[in-house]
């Protein structure tokens, strides 16, 4: 077990009480879960196999795994069949289908600090296709994976931006609902990356709850009137979970909306003393996943003066751009070429393959594009997305596998 730090130790036993606090403390004896979510749009559940797969049940499509394989190696997550994300932050898809009355009619979708993009890709697979999802990242290198993962899970209707919460509210676009996934000091990862031990200190606790403050009233401004707030962190204290709930009622015109969830999801309420609003707390050793904090807000409907939703004169632009460009044919690859392909590396396609640009595939599902010019096909796989490592196995580990 790693060190912890003596404050946050003293610190947490109290919010969570003795016997939680211990039971949290023996999940760093146990196996970290290892869940992946599947991209309904090109791995329907009816055709593919998760072997050996446990449902997570707060989630559709998504499995835990009984171990964890190598990802890197597998050509289907390049292709964006499947994404690798922490099971309890999947409890987003709770939360859209328990307010689908709601979020069926949706026009626009902001998820404001969206990087990596676990959540983003949640929520465009589950939001009407109609519905256009602005993910945000305001770090230009973070925005960058945000992109790679937004291209690779392959919807219309998904924009990335990298620009601070400021510049939407000083843009006046506006959405009907917004996913405020703010920076945390992230004690709910403690197990999973001890990089975030390291980091945590009570003064980083300190800046976070006034920082998600700030994001939280900029993401205010730019909610339509009857327009849902989701807010989330993934760490534990009350201050930048309860506390930043109560200071939201406090300071703006909302309500918070309850989500029907099972006992046998051990998912823990309220931790405040006084405060007993509807949250939800995933704690390690007690429910099956990392640490998350959610709490889901309606702004009123008819609130006055500067809530009014405007037009915007100048959106916040867009920085992604589509995978493919128009192809004059396709070729299927074995795994040792669709590594090969990943890696950035050229290829010698059939004989009877077009010049031009082409697109590759592995078991149907397209990896990207080369430029096939006869003798050798020039690889066009993005250089910031080609995997690094050297040793590639002889033979493919399937993770997930098509049904007879």
């Amino acid at each position: 077990m790693p060190q912890l730090p003596e404050e946050f130790c003293q610190q947490t036993r109290l919010v969570m009480g003795e016997e939680r606090f211990q039971r949290y403390l023996e999940s760093f004896q146990q196996e970290v879960p290892v869940s992946i979510r599947l991209n309904p749009k090109k791995m329907a559940d009816s055709k593919w196999n998760v072997a050996e797969a446990e449902p997570v049940p707060w989630c559709r499509n998504a499995y835990y795994l009984p171990q964890r394989p190598n990802f890197t190696m597998d050509p289907l997550l390049h292709a964006g069949c499947y994404y690798v994300q922490e099971a309890a932050s999947m409890f987003l898809d709770e939360v859209i289908s328990h307010f689908s009355s709601l979020t069926s009619h949706l026009a626009s979708v902001l998820d404001l600090c969206a990087a990596p993009g676990g959540k983003s890709t949640l929520l465009r697979a589950a939001l009407p296709d109609n519905c256009v999802l602005y993910s945000n990242e305001p770090m230009r290198n973070r925005a960058n994976i945000l992109a790679e993962n937004v291209a690779k899970w392959g919807y219309e209707n998904h924009i990335v931006t990298n620009a601070y919460p400021r510049d939407y509210r000083t843009s006046k676009q506006s959405f009907d609902l917004i996913l405020c996934d703010v920076p945390c000091s992230g004690e709910g990862m403690f197990r999973k990356d001890e990089a975030t031990i390291r980091e945590w200190s009570p003064q980083n606790v300190e800046k976070c709850w006034r920082l998600q403050r700030e994001i939280v009233s900029d993401a205010w401004a730019c909610l339509n009137p009857g327009g849902l707030l989701i807010y989330s962190t993934c760490t534990f204290n009350t201050k930048e979970n309860e506390e930043n709930i109560r200071w939201i009622l406090e300071e703006f015109d909302a309500e918070v909306l309850p989500v029907d969830v099972k006992p046998e999801w051990n998912i823990t309420g309220s931790l405040l003393p006084g405060f007993d609003e509807p949250v939800y707390r995933f704690i390690p050793g007690i429910s099956r996943g990392e640490g998350l904090f959610m709490c889901v807000l309606r702004k009123a409907a008819n609130p006055s003066g500067s809530n009014k939703p405007n037009k915007s004169k100048n959106p916040v632009k867009p920085i992604n751009a589509p995978l493919f460009s128009e192809a004059v044919g396709s070729v299927a690859l074995s795994y040792s070429q669709a590594m090969a392909f990943l890696r950035g590396e050229a290829l010698v396609l059939p004989s009877d393959t077009p010049r031009g640009i082409v697109t590759v595939t592995f078991m149907d599902h397209p990896l990207g594009q080369v430029k096939n010019i006869g003798t050798r096909a020039n690889n066009l796989y993005p250089k910031e997305w080609r995997i690094k490592t050297t040793h590639i196995p002889t033979e493919y580990e399937p993770i997930l596998t098509p049904n007879n």
